[in-house]
């Protein structure tokens, strides 16, 4: 048994994460939903970004990007990513890996269509993660999606979400004295309980 209460009580990690997600909507100043994706390249070099999450099922992390991007080649051959979220006002953070699948279809059509009418254009405009000429280059893409495809674009073929299913999630609040608290739940495969610990700090 772990001695786990308030802020960290709870059988069930995915609401624990929308609990201390809704939390910081209240107080982090910016982007309370962005996590710093890493994945692996061929040889074996990491790479993190900044992205956005944008839902959090009740047994997976999802994300959205260009399929064609650096991220998503990496992902596609790995088939596993990583991310930490991080809240300063809150002096917490969350740490989840695991296997990563696609979303498509209604879900990721239904969340193309309620960005705003510029992301979308943006999305169909640019060739994420590739060399680009100059800015200007990028507006003027902009503007023939604009005169091609209207005000309602479609969600691009090459653009779409993943699903993140943990197979480790790490909950952590800041300490006095650096004494934090870390509690560790993880499991063998998707399907297998949940094993909580607490980890020194």
């Amino acid at each position: 048994m772990t001695d786990r209460t308030g802020i960290f009580a709870g059988e069930d990690p995915f609401a624990l994460a929308r609990n201390w997600l809704a939390e910081a909507q209240a107080s982090e100043p910016n982007d309370p939903d962005a996590i710093a994706l890493a994945t692996v390249d061929a040889s074996g070099l990491p790479n993190a970004r900044m992205v956005l999450l944008k839902e959090i099922e009740d047994a997976a992390f999802v994300f959205y990007t260009n399929y064609e991007s650096r991220k998503a080649e990496e992902i596609e051959a790995a088939g596993a990513a990583a991310f930490v979220m991080h809240w300063k006002s809150l002096r917490r953070q969350i740490r989840a890996r695991g296997p990563v699948t696609r979303v498509e279809g209604p879900q990721a059509d239904a969340y193309f269509a309620s960005r705003s009418l510029q992301s979308r254009l943006g999305a169909w405009a640019s060739r994420q993660s590739r060399p680009l000429a100059s800015r200007i280059a990028l507006v003027a893409e902009v503007a023939k999606v604009t005169a091609r495809l209207g005000t309602n674009p479609p969600r691009p073929p090459f653009w779409g979400g993943y699903r993140l299913v943990p197979l480790e999630i790490e909950f952590w609040a800041d300490g006095p004295f650096r004494l934090h608290d870390r509690f560790r739940w993880s499991r063998s495969e998707p399907s297998a309980p949940w094993t909580v610990a607490r980890l020194n700090p």
